[in-house]
């Protein structure tokens, strides 16, 4: 996609975006509701005729191809199963269209049945089956004629979460059997950092960072971007020293220096601290553990099963969340309301942002 634009009316949901997927890759679209992610997906589909800009699938250029012309299919959201069909029906509907013979459709759906694990579901009713078999038919006939590239458009949004984690797995192991190219629409952060080759966050109808899982969550760009993908306190600070190898920052609040492992950019400058890489209390003896530490008083906590979360006032009245694991169950972790703690951190905890 080249300085990719479209508008509807005075709204602009897509503003010269540039992107290029690989083959073979599961691209992942995360955006909130209204950043474009789904105008995005109906532009390379075919459904939604772009104001300006290009989108070729290799040398193929695919504006004057109608949607069914291109070699491309289209998971929705809702499955779209045809209710009147069975499972076999269904599965080879995209086979019919093409004119296959009935011998070579039936081999096919026996195939796709295998592949999405449902082997003798072939007469059934869409009506007949759970939310995750409806899942499992739609991405079979989605596979079904072959396409270059496969867009889903929040595919698991609809599943419990229990199964919805099912399906992640289930989903990626699918992928990496056939070696279609995805592009999978969605706005769960989990969903995005397990399923991604790489991952596209979107914002206003731009692409604000592209990445892999681990480069975008570690290594945000902007503070949209730390907010958005994971949990961030984001503090102020003053940049003090500036190396090649960290960064000396002042917290002006609370009159006191961190330790950064990596260079301040110039301008102004925002601390962003992940949650779960921050700890109470540490142990003085820890010192790498121990290099940066604020005080302040526990006036929130939570219990998350996994996790225990506590909300610290910092005495510049800044409010910072910790979030630790439970290995070994609630214990001396826990915090009461109104207890002095202090929260420490390791220099390579420390992400910094432009302000």
């Amino acid at each position: 996609m080249r300085g990719l634009t479209v508008r509807y009316g005075a709204t602009t949901a897509l503003e010269g975006l540039d992107l290029e997927v690989c083959a073979g890759e599961m691209f992942v679209l995360l955006g909130g509701s209204g950043s474009g992610k789904t105008t995005l997906l109906r532009a390379i589909a075919g459904f939604v005729r772009p104001d300006a800009g290009s989108i070729a699938l290799d040398t193929i250029d695919l504006a004057p191809l109608p949607p069914h012309k291109r070699p491309v299919n289209t998971m929705f959201q809702s499955y779209a199963l045809f209710p009147h069909l069975n499972v076999a029906a269904n599965i080879g509907f995209g086979l019919r269209q093409q004119g296959l013979p009935r011998a070579a459709i039936v081999a096919r759906v026996v195939e796709m049945l295998a592949l999405v694990s449902l082997p003798g579901f072939e007469a059934r009713k869409p009506h007949m089956l759970s939310g995750g078999q409806q899942q499992r038919v739609a991405l079979a006939r989605s596979l079904a004629p072959n396409p270059r590239l496969l867009l889903l458009d929040e595919p698991l949004s609809a599943l419990d979460r229990n199964l919805r984690i099912e399906m992640r797995a289930e989903l990626a192991r699918l992928q990496r059997r056939v070696g279609t190219t995805f592009i999978l629409v969605t706005h769960d952060q989990e969903e995005a950092l397990t399923l991604a080759s790489r991952i596209g966050v979107m914002q206003h109808g731009r692409l604000a960072q592209v990445g892999t899982p681990a480069e975008v969550y570690e290594r945000p760009v902007s503070r949209f971007v730390a907010e958005f993908l994971g949990a961030a306190n984001i503090l102020s600070v003053r940049v003090r020293e500036n190396e090649p190898d960290g960064a000396v920052l002042e917290l002006p609040g609370l009159a006191t220096s961190v330790r950064a492992a990596s260079p301040a950019p110039d301008g102004t400058v925002l601390l962003a601290l992940r949650p779960e890489r921050l700890r109470l209390d540490v142990a003085a003896s820890d010192r790498v553990a121990a290099e940066n530490q604020v005080r302040g008083v526990v006036v929130e906590r939570a219990y998350a099963g996994e996790t225990l979360i506590h909300a610290v006032r910092l005495g510049d009245g800044t409010l910072v969340r910790v979030s630790e694991g439970l290995r070994d169950g609630l214990g001396a972790g826990e915090k009461p309301i109104g207890a002095a703690v202090t929260v420490g951190w390791r220099p390579d905890a420390c992400i910094l942002l432009p302000g």
